[in-house]
């Protein structure tokens, strides 16, 4: 009797080490997420504006995504887009002014909960509704503040806590990292606030730039030519970026900025002793004209760059804590941002659009012994295919009604082709006067179609105009070219059920 018990609890002892082993060689995940971070800034592609370490480690140890999009460039649907691996008409959440994300919903996030990963989102959330399927959350309300920010913490409380905001959103990374349950894999969102609008640096960072003359984009001056919903937007760095919001330059408005407000002394003093100097030598030049314009692109890009430097340096933080604590070789990392931006290309900041900039987003992954350091992959992927890739890597099932595909297979066969056309639709139509529009992207073409505000098609040939400044759906010689493009957006839209714009391109529902 007492041999057969103890041959039960020695059996026992091993189902649980073993299930205990099968738990811990399950790949942990860590999603780093940053805000309008434009891949153009970033060394590991090639950029010369500035130098990002912590993200060139990833893509150095991992894969750089040369060709990585979203369905909807815009902030909020591009995280419930991410979390739920399906299209803004799918997921209802279309845009900023209007959405709030429906938490009831399936994300790959509650998937993992069910296979056992403790779960958490630290940082920006930006859905407008508490997290849901996460073991632990701690949020900025809204977008978040640069100084002293607020946390929305899961006991309904909002705290205060001093200090930067990229620096703290980290070091809370750290601290729950530090308390989880290590018999568990986990999964872990960290949302950075940088590098959205109005670009604030660390005291850190303040001014350490200032000596840096930034190469003016050659299509800052664009005209607009042929393309109706450009000229109509309301995001130019020339006339729409603000003196005192944006650009520092806080006596060209009385009502200073809440982010100022909010600075303790020291802070506050930094911020003076920077930036003052500044005002009162812009004050002195008197500029006005083609000076102004190059003179404030160069304000943007310093402010921009320099807020850039915190993010990256706690990139590198997050590496080094999975180093630290022998986290790395079982752990997935991921660094994107929610959609790419504007450093002046066609005069522009912010996003929203189906052009390069906007519509491609820089992503780099690491996951040791399945992706060969240093890969580059040159294959179309959308940012609705993190959540089945970490479904996929968790041996977890993917949800039938994900409309994401894992990009798994690509990264075990460089030579794969992948996806030949990507689908967008923008929904937005109030903020920087962006016309909603759809269209497909394939390797040489681009067919965008505006409505709303805007109602026309555009095309563009990549091959032999890849800054988009030529409109050619009216050119008689690509007739051709549209007729097959249309099919193809048809088929996508078809594809992906989304009814409204099928009715918009083609009369149907």
């Amino acid at each position: 009797m007492r041999r057969h018990l103890f041959m039960s609890l020695a059996l026992l002892g091993s189902t649980c080490t073993v299930s205990k082993l099968q738990a811990q060689q399950r790949p942990n995940i860590v999603i780093i997420l940053s805000d309008d971070h434009a891949f153009q800034t970033i060394s590991a592609y090639g950029s010369k504006l500035a130098s990002t370490p912590g993200i060139d480690r990833i893509a150095k140890e991992g894969v750089r995504f040369d060709k990585a999009y979203v369905t909807n460039s815009i902030c909020g649907p591009s995280r419930a887009t991410i979390i739920t691996g399906k299209y803004s008409h799918k997921n209802g959440f279309k845009d900023n002014d209007h959405s709030v994300f429906d938490g009831s919903q399936n994300t790959f996030v509650k998937e993992l909960n069910r296979a056992g990963y403790q779960t958490a989102w630290i940082g920006k959330w930006h859905l407008e509704s508490k997290p849901e399927g996460f073991t632990f959350y701690k949020i900025l309300p809204g977008q978040g503040q640069y100084y002293n920010p607020d946390f929305l913490e899961m006991n309904g409380k909002t705290t205060r806590t001093e200090g930067y905001v990229t620096n703290i959103i980290e070091d809370e990374a750290e601290k729950w990292l530090s308390s989880r349950d290590t018999t568990q894999p986990f999964c872990l969102v960290i949302g950075h606030k940088a590098t959205h609008r109005n670009w604030i640096p660390d005291t850190t960072d303040m001014g350490t730039l200032e000596n840096r003359t930034y190469p003016v984009p050659s299509t800052y001056f664009d005209d607009y030519n042929s393309r109706d919903a450009a000229k109509q937007q309301e995001m130019s760095v020339i006339k729409d970026m603000t003196m005192a919001y944006d650009l520092k330059m806080l006596s060209y408005d009385k009502n200073i900025d809440g982010t100022i407000k909010r600075m303790n002394a020291a802070q506050r003093a930094k911020f003076d002793a920077v930036y003052q100097p500044i005002e009162a030598d812009l004050k002195a030049k008197k500029l006005s004209g083609k000076a102004l314009a190059e003179w404030k692109y160069q304000r943007y890009m310093r402010d921009y760059l320099a807020t850039a430097q915190a993010l990256d340096r706690n990139i590198n933080r997050t590496l080094n804590y999975l180093d630290a604590h022998h986290l790395s070789k079982n752990t997935i990392v991921i660094y994107m941002s929610d959609q790419g931006f504007y450093m002046g290309e066609h005069g522009w900041f912010d996003k929203r659009w189906m052009y390069e900039e906007s519509f491609r987003t820089p992503m780099v992954m690491r996951y040791p012994g399945v992706v060969k350091p240093g890969t580059v992959a040159n294959q179309m992927v959308l940012n609705m295919d993190i959540a089945p890739t970490m479904l996929e890597a968790a041996r977890v099932k993917v949800p039938a009604d994900m409309q994401g595909q894992s990009m798994l297979p690509l990264l075990k066969a460089p030579k794969s082709t992948g996806r030949d056309v990507l689908y967008y639709h923008y929904y937005e139509n109030t903020v920087h006067a962006v016309s909603p529009h759809f269209g497909i992207k394939t390797p040489r073409y681009k067919l965008i179609r505006y409505y709303e505000r805007v109602d026309g098609w555009e095309l563009f040939d990549l091959q032999t105009d890849p800054h988009e400044l030529h409109n050619l759906y009216n050119d008689h010689h690509y007739t051709k070219q549209i007729a097959d493009l249309k099919a193809l957006l048809k088929q996508q839209i078809i594809k992906y059920d989304d009814q409204e714009a099928l009715q918009i391109a083609f009369g149907k529902k």
